[in-house]
């Protein structure tokens, strides 16, 4: 049987998110798939605005001069 679960990393032990269904003293194979979490930049409210503001509108034609 293969079955994905997800688990945390605490004090030297995964823990698993979810129950799975395995009898007391079953051996299984693990793999450790580790999640990176992207952190994007801080940015002041004034610069996500600035950012949105330059986008162009619906519609707008950017290719007029080509």
């Amino acid at each position: 049987m293969t079955k994905t679960v997800e688990a945390i990393y605490e004090r030297g032990v995964l823990r698993l998110k979810e129950p799975i269904q395995l009898a007391d003293g079953t051996e299984v194979e693990v793999t450790v798939v580790t999640r990176e979490i992207v952190r994007l930049p801080e940015r002041s409210p004034a610069e996500i605005l600035a950012s949105i503001a330059a986008l162009p509108l619906e519609g707008e034609d950017t290719d007029a001069g080509l």
